[in-house]
């Protein structure tokens, strides 16, 4: 019985190891290490087989790379946002308005910081969905399925506590109807 049809529980550790690690370790010599580099990294995001018709630019989007410009965006804005932000409840709305009206371009740094976060959330949804559709969590990539989720997860986490951030009455009530409907998961 082989490990990819064999239902016992304890196989599903070897299972995820193997879809993450392709290859023998440790490597024996240069060549295989270079050979482990380019098998389970490289040829992870550039493959040497693929089809035809994902080639195509409309096809995907560019939606891996998007969400990393969205991403690399968010971790500048958020920087420069940090020097204008007292994060307690009694400071953090006058900070926002204080953003908005006394700093150089900080409606501009905020607004792009806001949307950035919001279309993270859309671009690695739809990231996630094209890998569902056209098939890329399919063995050996099962484990890379499971991260993306996880990632998406993560995203629209960092997305909600973000959104609370400025301590306006559209964040106390998120936080409000969050923690109630909290209460609902079993």
């Amino acid at each position: 019985m082989t490990a990819e049809l064999d239902p016992r529980p304890e196989a599903l550790p070897q299972r995820v190891w193997d879809s993450v690690q392709r290859d023998q370790l440790p490597p024996a010599d240069d060549r295989d290490r270079m050979r482990l580099v380019m098998n389970n990294l490289v040829l992870h995001i550039h493959p040497s087989k693929v089809s035809k018709p994902t080639l195509r630019f409309t096809y995907t989007w560019g939606l891996g790379g998007l969400s990393l410009l969205l991403i690399a965006i968010l971790a500048g804005t958020g920087v420069l946002l940090m020097f204008a932000y007292t994060p307690s409840p009694d400071q953090a709305y006058s900070d926002m308005l204080a953003l908005q009206s006394t700093v150089w371009y900080g409606q501009l740094l905020r607004n792009l910081h806001h949307w950035s976060g919001n279309l993270l959330v859309v671009v690695t949804f739809l990231h996630l969905l094209r890998v569902f559709f056209t098939g890329g969590f399919r063995t050996p990539r099962e484990f890379n399925w499971v991260l993306g989720v996880a990632m998406l997860l993560l995203v629209v986490a960092a997305n909600f506590t973000g959104y609370l951030l400025p301590w306006d009455q559209l964040a106390y009530w998120a936080v409000t109807v969050g923690s109630s409907l909290m209460s609902y998961v079993p």
